[in-house]
């Protein structure tokens, strides 16, 4: 592979202009056809298997008037202090709410009057209206959402206090911002790394023309493939992630061939032979882990994966030709001023150790202390992982604020904590039987069931083949003994009835993903431990990769829970409200984690791999790896965790999630797993880190990411045309 690589690195050195020509006549196709498409998104949510989903499918094929995968908005009504919401005044202003929503609009499919549906407290301070619409609340027009905001002023200018909720309120989230923040931290530490603007310049605009590429190829794929609108921005968060990094170890061997004499033509096809080679197999493993999620089977999460592993491979292809290319144009220019005064001396010739050595010599003084430090540290932080707990938002978790919010606690507070989570039963009889019967039967068992506040008579379909009774627990949807009341329906109950519902939905959702974990982790660990046996012909380092991946992942899922669930620290952060992590958020975590784990694990050992297999001894081999490749794994892990933090800002919960766990993730596994624990295990193992049995070493083909086999191939090239020491590297200048 080192040698096709180191061939491909030349061409597109050589052919530089057709191949930028190239990249950016595809990023301006892509962006046209990105343009010129439906880019809404598909937001609804399925879980297929599961008996939440089979309901909702039921409910969408015999009530297809009710748009059951359509937006809904709950906007509530509340009396000034000492009056009725049923006073004259008061029930005109709702009235005309209930009028001005229904008003022309063909979006809306039913606006329900609380003051025939029953849906006024108790008390008769407060009453809903209930409107659902055909389309998600990506696609409503902007007549159907400033029809919303002028129910809200004109409700509180009547004088009422007036909220809103549902899904019809929901925003789709914002891009770009965190990008830019992302970008602009990721510049200034290129600028420190390299010491030339020109060499910091290079991976940004790779990165972006990358992310551009590949995010524009899903959005112009939206519709076609029916994405959700989160799906892009997740893409660009970890392909702008990797683009950055796997361009900065190229560039990076670039400089280092540079300093070493050769010229530029040369230095860039052994630094696309050698890093390039690194970059394909760290790419291949964040594929494998995000292409690996499909084993969950939930479309959402599936299609996520997939764009996100079509943005990485991208960002592995722009490395290996578009990098090189660049490289070509900018020349010796991505060496600081004073390296190339120096000519074909190396860049550090002062004689004292860099702080990678340094490192590295510090942890092999004291192997057993160091692992045991970093292990007890990474345990004490992942404590609060045992205490997960997971859960789908809702407007319970969205900052006291906002209306949504706002609405949500004033139906708490007046209908009780249920009706925020209502239970939907579907009752089929369509294999003969008699649904009233049955619907009626099902409800008296219901009403039996205990922390059962409320059962609404059934509503039949055209066919008087299917019924829905509506549920309303005493408790809320995030309670554990709403989960036991939906438990108690399904065991009290036929296989004719199903449950679906937001409660409904969040348990079988966490029980399908708990389920799906292990053979996930068995597949994709499983799989990259095959890969990485090809890279390091060894089988203890692989081990020890997974085993260091599980540390990190797990102390980055406790760092989550302790901020998003327990509130600690949740302000630094803009967290303004604890609330159970999102159901996907630890698979999908832990899927990514496992491929940038795997990431430092390659471009840090590689180096280690290539020094020991050239005749160092194991201990020397630990300490070149971090002279050579420590000060760039710092600055990519610390890129890396810059373009993540940038996504904490977001105003989606998941984003934001997603953005503060993978820049954790990172941190813990390149400072800690990697820069610690790595070279102590290495500097225990000895020779025996690269052991691997006879048999297995014939069976596994030799893919040559340390360049081996490319030396070999330059020298005979060499040998060829009978050239002595010095003859031979003029003909590395050619």
């Amino acid at each position: 592979m080192a040698t096709f690589l180191y061939k491909l690195g030349r061409f597109s050195y050589r052919r530089r202009r057709l191949v930028a020509l190239l990249w950016v006549a595809l990023l301006a196709v892509v962006g046209i056809g990105a343009a010129s498409a439906n880019t809404t998104g598909n937001n609804s949510f399925s879980i297929p298997g599961t008996e939440a989903q089979k309901a909702f499918d039921l409910l969408d094929e015999r009530f297809p008037d009710l748009h059951a995968d359509g937006a809904q908005a709950n906007i509530v009504f509340r009396a000034p202090d000492g009056q009725k919401i049923t006073a004259t005044d008061n029930k005109a202003a709702v009235e005309e709410a209930v009028t001005e929503l229904g008003r022309g609009n063909k979006q809306v499919t039913s606006v329900l009057d609380p003051f025939k549906a029953g849906a006024v407290s108790e008390d008769g301070t407060t009453a809903y209206i209930a409107a659902t619409y055909s389309v998600q609340f990506n696609e409503l027009s902007d007549t159907s959402k400033d029809t919303l905001d002028t129910v809200l002023e004109q409700g509180r200018d009547a004088g009422l206090t007036v909220e809103a909720g549902g899904t019809a309120m929901a925003e789709v989230p914002e891009t770009g911002s965190a990008e830019i923040i992302g970008l602009a931290i990721s510049a200034l530490v290129l600028v420190i790394a390299f010491g030339s603007l020109v060499a910091a310049g290079l991976p940004l605009l790779t990165a972006i023309i990358g992310v551009g590429v590949g995010v524009g190829f899903i959005m112009a794929l939206t519709e076609v493939l029916d994405l959700s609108s989160t799906t892009p921005t997740l893409a660009s968060m970890i392909g702008l992630a990797v683009g950055i990094d796997y361009a900065l170890f190229i560039v990076s061997r670039y400089r280092g061939e540079l300093a070493e004499g050769r010229e530029p033509q040369e230095a860039a096809g052994r630094a696309v032979g050698t890093a390039g080679s690194a970059v394909v197999f760290a790419g291949l493993t964040v594929v494998i882990a995000l292409v690996g999620l499909s084993v969950v089977d939930i479309p959402m999460l599936t299609k996520m994966g997939f764009a996100a592993a079509g943005t990485v491979a991208i960002a592995v292809v722009i490395a290996l030709t578009l990098i090189p290319a660049l490289l070509g144009f900018a020349g010796r220019r991505v060496l600081s001023g004073k390296a190339r005064k120096r000519t074909d001396q190396a860049v550090d010739q002062d004689g004292k150790p860099n702080m990678g050595t340094r490192w590295a010599n510090f942890v092999m003084r004291r192997p057993v202390t160091a692992l045991l430090t970093a292990v007890v540290a990474l345990g004490v932080i992942a404590i609060p992982a045992a205490s997960l707990k997971m859960g789908l938002p809702d407007d319970g978790t969205q900052p006291t604020s906002t209306t949504q919010r706002r609405a949500y606690d004033m139906l708490a507070d007046s209908f009780g904590p249920g009706v925020n989570g209502p239970l939907l039963v579907t009752v089929d009889a369509a294999d003969g039987g008699n649904v009233k019967t049955e619907a009626a039967q099902v409800s008296k068992t219901l009403t039996g069931l205990k922390n059962v506040s409320a059962v609404t008579p059934a509503t039949y379909d055209k066919a008087g083949t299917t019924a829905i009774l509506t549920v309303v627990p005493g408790t809320g949807p995030e309670s554990t003994r709403t989960e036991d009341l939906l438990a108690g329906i399904r065991d009290q109950t036929g296989d004719n009835v199903m449950v679906t519902g937001l409660a409904a939905m969040k348990v079988d959702v966490s029980q399908k993903l708990n389920d799906a974990l292990v053979p996930y982790l068995g597949l994709v660990v499983g799989l990259a431990f095959v890969l990485l046996m090809l890279v390091f012909r060894s089988i203890l380092v692989p081990l020890k990769a997974a085993l260091g991946f599980l540390l990190s992942v797990m102390a980055a899922l406790g760092a989550v829970v302790a901020v998003f669930q327990w509130g600690w620290l949740a302000g630094l952060i803009g967290v303004e409200e604890t609330s159970p992590i999102m159901s996907m958020m630890p698979i999908f975590m832990v899927g990514v984690v496992f491929g940038l784990a795997m990431d430092y694990e390659v471009f840090l050992v590689t180096r280690m791999r290539e020094a020991y297999v050239h005749g160092e001894s194991p201990g020397q081999a630990i300490v070149t790896g971090f002279q050579h490749g420590a000060r760039v794994v710092t600055a990519a892990a610390l890129i890396m965790i810059s373009v993540f933090a940038g996504f904490i800002g977001s105003n989606e919960a998941m984003v934001k999630m997603v953005g503060f766990g993978l820049a954790v993730a990172v941190l813990f596994d390149a400072f800690v797993v990697r820069m610690t624990i790595v070279p102590a295990v290495l500097a225990l193992l000895g020779h025996r880190a690269w052991w691997l049995p006879k048999w297995l070493a014939k069976a596994l083909p030799n893919v040559d990411v340390e360049g081996e086999q490319l030396t070999k191939h330059l020298s005979e090239s060499s040998q060829d045309l009978g050239q002595g020491p010095d003859e031979k590297r003029e003909l590395t200048r050619v």
